[in-house]
């Protein structure tokens, strides 16, 4: 499962066959998610899928929504990182360029339709969390961009849904990929709506 996500060390045993076995054991979970969806995902089928043995599966997570809990959060800790290059518009662009590649893959789709309101699980709900880390390291980045006067004050949580909605909308809607322009497009707009209403100070 390529798809552009991120492998983190596994938390037991950082080297050896174990952590390789892992791997695999969390990479196939997250294809079989992908396929069937959370809801549909076949404990059963893991090992098959892994090419390893069934034992290796049990021993590691014998409890199924552990094991989704864990591949869930190797997928969505990359899923919409954001870097420090001191160019604010540079870095929001980027923001949305990982976070629409992320949900444009078949995992990030099951993702979507699983986040839905009313359908979460406590599986989902682990999830949650972790993105909501995601948007913290967003609101973090703006608030450092207040500080060195790259943007005036301003609410973080709000330019972060304005500038992530229209991601979700492309993607969602799957007419058209979410592009470099759209990008570009959307962080120009936020930002200048943002500098043009500041209040003078």
């Amino acid at each position: 499962m390529a798809n552009g996500t991120a492998h983190r060390q596994p938390a037991r045993r950082p080297g050896g066959r174990n952590a390789r076995v892992r791997t695999r054991i969390l990479d196939a979970t997250v294809e079989l998610v992908a396929r069937d969806g959370i809801a549909g995902f076949r404990y059963e089928e893991v090992a098959e899928c892994a090419g390893v043995h069934k034992t290796s599966v049990y021993r590691n997570w014998p409890d199924r929504e552990e094991l989704v809990v864990e591949a869930l959060l190797r997928y969505a800790e990359d899923l919409a990182s954001i870097a420090d290059t001191g160019d604010i518009h540079r870095d929001l662009v980027e923001f949305l360029l990982a976070l629409a590649g992320g949900l444009e893959t078949p995992f990030g789709q099951t993702l979507e339709r699983a986040l839905q309101p009313g359908r979460q699980s406590p599986t989902i709900r682990t999830l949650t969390r972790v993105l909501d880390q995601r948007v913290a390291a967003m609101t973090r980045r703006v608030e450092t961009a207040v500080e060195r006067g790259e943007l005036p004050p301003v609410d973080s949580g709000f330019l972060g849904e304005m500038i992530s909605g229209p991601v979700h909308l492309i993607v969602n809607r799957g007419v058209r990929r979410f592009s470099r322009e759209d990008a570009e497009r959307v962080v120009g707009v936020v930002l200048a709506g943002i500098r043009a209403t500041a209040p003078e100070r």
